[in-house]
């Protein structure tokens, strides 16, 4: 009986023995321990770790890549406008044996020198830089976090800027801005339009000075593409130059055909607006100073 008791003693002494120097650590861990309230050298790995009970005490590390969001920062950039931006970062611990002794909570710290940070790169840029240059923001962000750290045993891998908030005021002003740079662009490629159709034109007339039918045949074509619509009165400048080729062109008198009959003359009207009329009759020489024609006036 005092056998059994006294086995069931050492059994449970050594079921608190293990409760007290077994621990079990992740793949993702580390652990570092600490013997009489001084730090050992070796950095215990994944796996069942012994440790000496009462004497030892084992802090866990994880080793995994911790996603921190930094608090949105007001600030005024380099060219004094107001503006509230927020980060996040992204870092992991390199030795935990520095994390453990050197720093009391090293996820704190990396806050809030990231949110120093933040303000410092925010009144060293301008307005620009925070919105179309965030890479080398980003980078100049990571190395001024980055310097501390590493003696904290922690490794910045990236830091982004997320968002910035302007006013409204200066939202309008940017719009107003980017309309009038659109509007002289579209200016400036106008007027470079009209610019190289102007020499084409020249050139154009050139040719046309150097051959005038050229000019003839564009007014025809001109003609042909308006009287296409058929919605339009049509003005036709009818050129002197046309006028002058059809008259070297036209002979003077025209020549009468061989065997033709000559062209009647036109009557002669009277006195009462009607034609005369003629009524051939054949007289003698002696009769020819009384010879009057019908409705006439004597022969003289």
């Amino acid at each position: 009986m005092i056998v059994t008791y006294l086995l069931l003693t050492i059994l449970l002494l050594g079921a608190i023995w293990l409760k007290a120097s077994i621990r079990v650590i992740k793949q993702y861990e580390r652990g570092v321990v600490f013997r009489f309230g001084r730090v050992q050298p070796a950095i215990r790995g994944p796996g069942i770790a012994l440790l000496v009970p009462i004497a030892d005490r084992m802090q866990k590390i994880t080793m995994q890549i911790i996603t921190m969001p930094v608090p949105a920062q007001d600030g005024i950039t380099r060219d004094n406008v107001t503006v509230r931006v927020d980060a996040v970062v992204y870092f992991r611990v390199i030795d935990p044996r520095c994390v453990a002794v050197d720093v009391q909570d090293y996820v704190s710290a990396i806050g809030q020198v990231a949110q120093t940070s933040l303000r410092s790169i925010i009144g060293k840029s301008e307005l620009d830089d925070l919105l179309s240059n965030r890479e080398g923001l980003n980078q100049g962000l990571e190395l001024m976090i980055d310097s501390p750290a590493q003696d904290w045993g922690v490794h910045i891998d990236r830091v982004e800027i997320k968002d910035v908030v302007l006013p409204e005021s200066m939202k309008r002003s940017m719009s107003r801005q980017a309309e009038a740079e659109r509007e002289r662009r579209s200016r400036v490629i106008t007027a470079d339009g009209e610019l190289q159709a102007s020499a084409k034109l020249a050139q154009a007339a050139e040719t046309m000075a150097e051959h005038p039918a050229a000019l003839q045949l564009r007014l025809l074509q001109t003609v042909v593409e308006v009287a296409s619509e058929k919605n339009s009165t049509l003005v036709l400048p009818f050129p002197v130059e046309l006028l002058r080729f059809l008259e070297r062109a036209t002979p003077r008198d025209a020549e009468q055909p061989v065997g033709a009959a000559p062209a009647p003359e036109p009557a002669t009207p009277t006195s009462n607006g009607h034609p005369a009329s003629f009524t051939p009759h054949v007289i003698d020489a002696g009769d020819a100073e009384h010879a009057v024609p019908v409705g006439g006036r004597p022969v003289q």
